[in-house]
């Protein structure tokens, strides 16, 4: 007897699976994300080909290759998944009742400091939602796989390129060079960004690694210091503890270094020059239809920082 055609909802499900798969490179692996068996995954790629009527891949002992109709059905089911939830809701009228929880991805400084009170402001406004605020200094050149890591949105610092998602620029991160008073010790106050060729630096890897491009503030001049940075990091805390120990001079945020400036652990070189000013924004996949509690949290953090515009896709964020 052949096997009936799963309703809408469970064909939704069925499709969910087939991208884990794909995106995960392996029915085990895809099972291991999911939660549940291999035997599982199977079941359900199975159940939505013969509801389909085609053979969405090809398997063997070692590898697995997506089909034509597999590789349509895969670009299709990734836009039909976005947009699902979002018209599901609005199809009952809940479009301004959010509720449910929103996955967002930001990098670390910001997601444990900075943002955190426009968050709580969310969270008190809409007591149905539930927010998953996951840290992750990834490459400032590349935004999350919204799909395969289930993410709502994603904060970042650096310009978006990926034209399938809609980009809003929060706004632009002022950024100073310091470093601690002991490099300075018999030295004069540099005054130009030159003089800071001889000292030792500190590089933040996903924004600069050779050279520091530093702009003055009244003539526009510009700039570069070229650097053989000492130590290398990902982490903005971990530069600025660096740069407090005395390991090397630093460009980051000036909003992380304000207190270390006013208890004279860190100098602020060249005051009259800034380094290049890194853009934030909150990145979201193109759909037809958002969730309330997505749209909401776009507002939310609009609002946080006024100055926040679209950026179109491509844009080089500085």
């Amino acid at each position: 007897m052949a096997a009936s055609i799963p309703a809408s909802t469970d064909r939704i499900e069925l499709m969910q699976t087939f991208v884990r798969i794909v995106e995960a490179g392996s029915l085990s692996a895809a099972a291991a994300q999911m939660g549940t068996t291999q035997p599982t995954v199977s079941r359900r790629l199975q159940a939505l080909e013969r509801s389909l009527g085609v053979r969405l891949l090809q398997r063997s002992t070692h590898a697995m290759k997506l089909t034509e109709d597999g590789e349509r059905c895969f670009d299709r089911a990734k836009e039909l998944i976005l947009n699902w939830s979002a018209f599901e809701a609005e199809l009952r009228g809940a479009g301004d009742q959010p509720e449910g929880r929103l996955r967002v991805v930001a990098p670390h400084a910001f997601g444990q400091q900075l943002l955190v009170g426009p968050l709580a402001a969310y969270l008190q406004r809409h007591p149905q939602v539930t927010v998953e605020w996951l840290l992750h200094d990834g490459p400032h050149d590349q935004t999350p796989d919204f799909i395969a890591d289930g993410v709502d949105c994603a904060i970042r610092v650096g310009a978006v390129d990926d034209p399938a998602v809609v980009a809003i620029r929060l706004w632009e991160v002022p950024r100073i060079a310091v470093c601690a008073p002991s490099l300075l010790e018999g030295l004069a106050p540099p005054s130009h960004p030159r003089e800071l060729e001889a000292l030792p630096w500190l590089a933040a890897r996903n924004f600069y690694r050779t050279e520091v491009v530093m702009r003055h503030e009244s003539t526009g001049e510009m700039h570069r210091v070229p650097i053989r940075p000492r130590m290398m990091t990902d982490s903005l805390y971990a530069l600025r503890s660096a740069a407090v120990l005395g390991v090397g001079a630093a460009a980051s945020s000036a909003w992380m270094l304000t207190d270390e400036i006013a208890a004279g652990r860190l100098v602020h070189l060249v005051p009259q020059w800034r380094a290049m000013p890194a853009p934030v924004y909150l990145a979201y996949p193109y759909a037809r239809f958002y969730p309330a509690k997505l749209r909401l949290f776009v507002e939310a953090m609009r609002t946080a920082f006024p100055s926040a515009q679209p950026a179109p896709p491509g844009a080089d964020g500085t």
